[in-house]
């Protein structure tokens, strides 16, 4: 895979003068969609619902350290952003499913690169963290 370096500055001076006046990094488009990827129990949530469709008690009891609120809170918000899409059954009582949109499954594939990369350099991360707090950096 071909990765070349993004040029921040240029960028951020293309951004800059495409918005006109009172456009600041807080509005970078970029900063705006990875805000909520990045959330504690975001990327969690993304690879469940990447393996299959869940059921909210199927989430919880998947992550149990979050709490129902919380759980609550993750899926809206990434409903919100169109990842997650929500359907509820005619049962009774009514059953709710989750799911990915195309486009949660389009964000998956790029994040799913990310994770990989976590997973497989968490030791090297974890010693040169170790050797920082011992101040041998």
């Amino acid at each position: 895979m071909d990765v070349r370096p993004i040029d921040l500055r240029r960028k951020l001076e293309i951004y800059r003068a495409a918005g006109g006046e009172g456009r600041n990094l807080a509005d970078c488009p970029v900063r705006d969609v990875i805000a909520n990827i990045n959330g504690k129990w975001n990327s969690l949530m993304m690879i469940a619902l990447a393996e299959r469709p869940h059921r909210f008690g199927e989430l919880r009891r998947m992550m149990p350290d979050i709490s129902q609120r919380m759980l609550t809170q993750t899926l809206r918000d990434l409903q919100r952003d169109g990842y997650v899409h929500r359907e509820v059954f005619p049962t009774k009582p009514p059953s709710v499913e989750y799911s990915l949109t195309d486009l949660g499954r389009s964000m998956f594939e790029a994040l799913n690169h990310l994770l990989g990369w976590a997973e497989r350099n968490h030791p090297a991360v974890r010693e040169a963290r170790q050797r920082f707090d011992d101040g041998e950096m």
